[in-house]
């Protein structure tokens, strides 16, 4: 993309007008933030049951002591030498907001198909600290719409991001929230998937304020592992 090279003055009127429509996007996304806050709650009913570190847990037991949830739906399936490629940039960027979340009342927490003892020499491998639990043998991914059963996946499409797509596969990414109320009862408050989950990559964030911005010519072709990088 060739640029014009101008002088500060005119840099400065076009900076200026970009800073309008950076403002109106703000206010944008506060009042979409105020809308995502109002929405209506559905209660958990179900006993999902993961398989964690310290022994089976229930989902009211991720909470650890707090009263919300945040779980990243982490594309790990059972038999999977490795977590998916983005998932784990998702992940990179964990462990850094986890201390802050954590002392604002908030437990996050990553959930996985794939088995424990597959899920651990992984964590271990990509040095990660956050808590990461199975939910092999449980509906929870399929509940949420993360995971897909192979009559799902034969039939050419599945139910992903509130709709039908025509892209199938195993297992997909998502980011879901919950809280639980004085009494322990458990509610299921939102979830995004698609590209709602650039959320947790703040990467982007600063690639968007690059010279370049995201630079991609085939979309997330260019990540790796943080360990795979020439």
């Amino acid at each position: 993309m060739q640029h014009p090279v101008v002088s500060r003055e005119d840099w400065l009127t076009a900076r200026r007008a970009l800073l309008a429509a950076e403002k109106e996007l703000t206010h944008q996304r506060d009042k979409i933030t105020r809308q995502r806050l109002a929405l209506p709650w559905v209660k958990v009913e179900k006993e999902y049951v993961f398989d964690t570190l310290d022994g089976p847990r229930s989902l009211s037991d991720l909470f650890e002591g707090r009263s919300q949830l945040l779980v990243q739906h982490f594309m790990f399936g059972p038999g999977w030498k490795q977590g998916c490629p983005s998932c784990s940039f998702m992940a990179d960027h964990f462990d850094g907001m986890n201390l802050h979340l954590a002392h604002h009342d908030v437990t996050m927490v990553a959930i996985s198909r794939a088995t424990l003892e597959e899920i651990e020499p992984f964590r271990r491998r990509m040095g990660w600290q956050f808590t990461w639990v199975s939910s092999n043998g449980s509906p929870f991914n399929h509940d949420f719409r993360v995971s897909f059963t192979p009559q799902e996946i034969e039939s050419g499409k599945i139910d992903y991001n509130f709709g039908q797509w025509d892209e199938t596969g195993e297992e997909w990414p998502g980011i879901s929230a919950f809280v639980k109320d004085e009494s322990g009862e458990v509610f299921h408050t939102y979830s995004t998937y698609g590209r709602g989950v650039e959320v947790m990559m703040g990467t982007y964030a600063m690639l968007d304020l690059a010279p370049k911005g995201r630079n991609e010519t085939s979309g997330m072709g260019w990540l790796r592992h943080h360990d795979r990088y020439e």
